[in-house]
């Protein structure tokens, strides 16, 4: 154990200051001093951590009426900063500082603590109890910053701060559970973030922040609970962005971020508000069972491939810059899931019926049918096509008329203009009727009586009698097969 007759200048200095809690600067601050802006000078006035340590452990305990603490800037912290599992009753704040050894806080138990615009080679405060915050701005941590299991009162502060673990996991906080929220805007880290089923009742702010770790995971939040994820405002990442089954109270929102570096991964996600307007879109974007309250989007924030089969949504709502007819739109998105999946037009036709708009709800349930269609072999196709050509896919029996109304009038002016037919029973039978007759020809079921009482001799005009009666056969067929598929909903 050290004497205070072995402390150097600095250290008697910190010693004799800690019982008030008084701040101890031995080298200005990164904001005194005359390098550029955030730019951190390095530290020359050297402390033992073996010193620290004996103060944190109530080495010269304050006096009645002070509150003591640490609080020191500009110093080398030298040796190994280790109060893994110490109970530490007071406040430490190191400002400018650096160390040569990565701090423990494993299992510690302890009040707030700070390092603000220091230099870390990494920093485990896995297990800890933090009674208030671990402030951590504009930092330099090169190494990991481990929190695994770590229980904090207060609220993560990283803002500004940067982070280097490439191809590993910069952040280690699995179930780290938060009273307040994790700060982290303008971060930046070499390296993944990896959360979960962390707590973070306070929020999950990374607007502005990068995050490189291509070809691997950037943001691993899987089966986090989180009130809001914010993801903006600039917010870029490389690698995947995973957030299963991840529960957001709130907002999860990626306004403005850069994404074309980033394949997301949000299923089986529930959320409050998603808000998908990034500046550029990423890779892939996979919200298979996910449930959200709220979309909203714009026209070119999708990628080219969108797994939305189980996606289920309350209300979609457009950004003013989409332009054109918003469920032709809504069917190209829907066409960027891989392969045919119904539900995800089920789903959207639902919404549209729901606020009112039938007629695209039948459009969405019309594309639906073709989609299908396409995954038929030779045969079914064809008979797609004929259902989709004649009514519609029962979606647009409107057609069946057209196609009555224009092979009514082929067969009136015909029958009209040829030569006379023949009775089939001479002197009896209704007089010969042109229209009467080709409805007759059309109709399958029934008669009219112009069909079984007259025939024609001429070859041509004969075939189209028999082309009629097909037609009709054919029409009929398609209207009761299309009806019965929109009314089964197949």
């Amino acid at each position: 154990m050290l004497s205070y007759e072995e402390f150097t200048d600095a250290e008697r200095e910190l010693w004799d200051a800690f019982p008030e809690g008084r701040l101890v600067e031995l080298r200005p601050s990164a904001a005194d001093s005359d390098g550029e802006q955030g730019e951190q000078p390095e530290p020359e006035t050297e402390v033992r951590a073996a010193v620290v340590t004996a103060l944190l452990l109530g080495g010269n305990p304050g006096q009645l009426g002070a509150i003591a603490a640490l609080r020191v800037s500009g110093a080398r912290i030298t040796g190994r900063l280790d109060l893994a599992g110490a109970q530490i009753e007071h406040e430490f704040r190191l400002e400018n500082c650096s160390f040569d050894e990565p701090p423990s806080l494993y299992e510690a138990a302890t009040r707030t603590v700070a390092f603000v615009d220091c230099r870390l080679p990494a920093l485990d405060a896995g297990m800890a109890r933090i009674e208030g915050r671990l402030d951590l701005r504009r930092s330099i941590i090169n190494g990991r910053l481990s929190l695994r299991n770590a229980h904090v009162t207060g609220g993560l502060v990283l803002t500004g701060a940067s982070l280097s673990e490439p191809g590993g996991w910069a952040v280690f906080a699995g179930g780290l559970v938060m009273e307040g929220g994790m700060f982290c805007r303008d971060l930046n880290v070499r390296g993944g973030i990896r959360l979960p089923g962390a707590h973070l009742p306070g929020g999950l702010f990374l607007d502005g922040a990068r995050i490189d770790n291509p070809g691997q995971m950037a943001l691993a939040a899987n089966n986090a609970i989180v009130d809001t994820v914010n993801l903006s405002r600039g917010f870029a990442a490389q690698g995947t962005i995973r957030l299963r089954s991840a529960q957001i109270a709130d907002r999860l929102t990626f306004d403005g971020a850069v994404l074309d570096g980033a394949d997301l991964d949000c299923s089986r996600m529930q959320a409050g508000d998603l808000h998908f307007t990034p500046a550029t879109p990423p890779s892939g974007a996979d919200l298979q069972g996910a449930r959200v309250a709220v979309v909203h989007d714009a026209e070119g924030s999708w990628p080219d491939v969108v797994r939305l089969e189980g996606f289920v949504y309350d209300s979609l709502q457009p950004a003013d810059g989409m332009h054109g007819n918003k469920a032709v739109l809504r069917v190209a998105w829907l066409r960027r899931e891989p392969g045919y999946a119904p539900q995800p037009y089920e789903q959207l036709a639902s919404w549209y019926r729901q606020v009112g708009h039938d007629d695209d709800a039948r459009r969405v349930l019309l594309a639906k049918q073709r989609h299908y269609r396409s995954t038929l072999r030779p045969a079914g196709r064809a008979w797609g096509h004929l259902l989709d050509g004649t009514v519609g896919y029962g979606y647009r029996p409107w057609l069946a008329g057209l196609w009555l109304l224009a092979l009514t009038i082929l067969g009136t002016t015909t029958f009209s203009t040829a030569s006379s037919p023949k009775p089939v029973q001479p002197g009896q039978g209704p007089p010969f009727n042109a229209f009467i007759y080709t409805l007759d020809l059309l109709i399958p079921i029934g008669g009219l009586g112009q069909r079984s009482a007259w025939y024609w001799t001429g070859s041509g005009v004969q075939t189209l009698a028999y082309v009629l009666i097909a037609c009709g056969w054919v029409l009929t067929t398609a209207v009761v097969a299309g009806v019965t598929r929109s009314l089964n909903k197949n």
